[in-house]
Formats: structure tokens, C-alpha cells, sequence
């Protein structure tokens, strides 16, 4: 039996897609691939497939990690570009390497989310996010599986910094930030809920999140790329679709 580690993205109107709905597509374009799936056993037999930290629907994401376990072995080169061609428009593969020692959970505690705010001004949007990181409490309310929920989002956050951008001519800004996980797991929504709190902060048009990267935490608020221990010669392929 065979593990394969794999990166993907998620963009364009896939944003909108729940994650059931895409690992239902991940699943159909496996067998459209003739992917050599391992599955489970009893009486309901599934393919064998872990996913790690799935965004949120309505993020776009260039950090999606899964894993999958074969009866054979195939060259992760080659499934890299069979998988490829058969996922829908947006779901898009960017690496697949042999899977070596150890949990590729256990390699993730934190993503580095953007966050574009079109119709804020840098400057606006950069006073609200000092604003933020000076204090310790910055409490919102989410509705979840067991009814509203009070989550004090500032403890996640490890680091926070601000761009400017401009798009047809119009400036604004873009928040780069760094999550720590956490139960629950703080979201792209709740940090903005929380620079509403904060610092009244009302972007006019909804806010675009992607999630740029998944890893751990390192000592200067970095993260490290998950699959670095288990990179071989295989090809990335980060700008195949861009």
C-alpha cells in the first residue's frame, strides 16, 4: 500500500463550494483518474482519504492539503498530471509527493491568510488592525453546530500586517495574517468581525480571503511548508494554472 501526500487549490466560484461538496468532486476525479484506491472494509467500503484542515466555504485557498492511500504504487509525477486533468475548473492540483515518517496533521498549527477589503483605504484598514493587535480580548459571536458561540479571536492571532493594492484605479487594502488553530478555529469572518468590534471597521463590499499557506508555526511567526519532509525530485506546480 502506497501514501501519497497531495496540495491543491481552491478558486474562482469553487470558493462557494462546501468542503462536502468538494471532496465529492476530489472523489469522482479520482475515479476518473483510474486512481488504484485503497478503501475501507465492512460493509459500506469508502476510499481512503484523510484531509487536513479544509477552508471554510466562501475562502479560496492555494494550501488545501490531503492525503491518500493506493494498492499500487504509481509515480506521484504522473498522478500529479492524470488527477489534474480530470478535476472540475478550480479545484486545481499543485504537488503530490510520497508520503515519509509521521503525521502530516501534526505538521499543521496555523495558517497565513489574505484578506482583500476592497473600498477601505490602506490607512483605515492598517489604524484598525493596531487597534486589534494592542488589546487581548476581542470577542465575537458564531453560529455553530450547538447554537451561538462567543470566540475571543485575538489570542489566535499571531501576526497582522496591511497593503495597499489598487484595482481599476481604486486603492485599498489588503490585511495579511498569520492564524494560530484553534477550537474552534478561528476564520478569515471572525477576524473581521473582530476589527468591527475593535475599531468599527464596516468594509462597503464583502472582503475575498485565500488562504496562501498551512504549516507550523516557527519562532519568528513563519510556517514552515508541511511537505518539505517528504519532497523528493517530484515537480511543484504552483503556476500551471495562475
Amino acid at each position: 500500500m502506497q501514501k501519497l501526500r497531495l496540495r491543491y487549490a481552491k478558486r474562482g466560484r469553487l470558493r462557494f463550494t462546501s468542503h462536502r461538496d468538494i471532496a465529492r468532486a476530489f472523489e469522482r476525479a479520482l475515479r476518473r483518474a483510474h486512481v488504484p484506491m485503497a478503501f475501507s472494509q465492512g460493509f459500506n467500503p469508502h476510499p481512503k482519504i484523510s484531509w487536513i484542515g479544509a477552508a471554510p466555504t466562501g475562502a479560496a485557498s492555494e494550501a488545501e492539503y490531503v492525503e491518500i492511500q493506493l494498492v499500487e504504487v504509481v509515480e506521484p509525477a504522473r498522478l500529479l498530471a492524470e488527477l489534474d486533468k480530470a478535476m472540475p475548473p478550480g479545484l486545481d492540483l499543485l504537488e503530490v509527493v510520497q508520503a515519509g515518517a509521521g503525521s502530516l496533521a501534526d505538521r499543521v498549527d496555523a495558517s497565513r491568510w489574505q484578506i482583500e477589503v476592497p473600498g477601505v483605504a490602506h490607512a483605515e484598514l492598517a489604524a484598525a488592525v493596531e487597534a486589534f493587535m494592542a488589546v487581548d480580548v476581542a470577542e465575537v459571536e458564531r453560529l455553530t453546530k450547538s447554537g451561538m458561540r462567543t470566540i475571543n479571536v485575538r489570542p489566535a492571532v499571531v501576526r497582522a500586517q496591511t497593503r495597499e493594492v489598487s484595482a481599476g484605479g481604486q486603492p485599498y487594502g489588503i490585511l495579511e495574517v498569520v492564524v494560530r488553530q484553534t477550537t474552534p478555529a478561528v476564520r478569515p469572518d471572525d477576524v473581521l468581525s473582530a476589527l468591527r468590534v475593535v475599531a468599527a471597521l464596516e468594509p462597503p463590499v464583502p472582503a475575498k480571503a485565500t488562504r496562501m499557506a498551512q504549516g507550523r508555526l516557527d519562532d519568528g511567526g513563519g510556517i514552515a511548508d508541511p511537505l518539505a519532509p517528504d519532497r523528493g525530485p517530484e515537480p511543484s506546480r504552483d503556476d500551471v494554472h495562475s
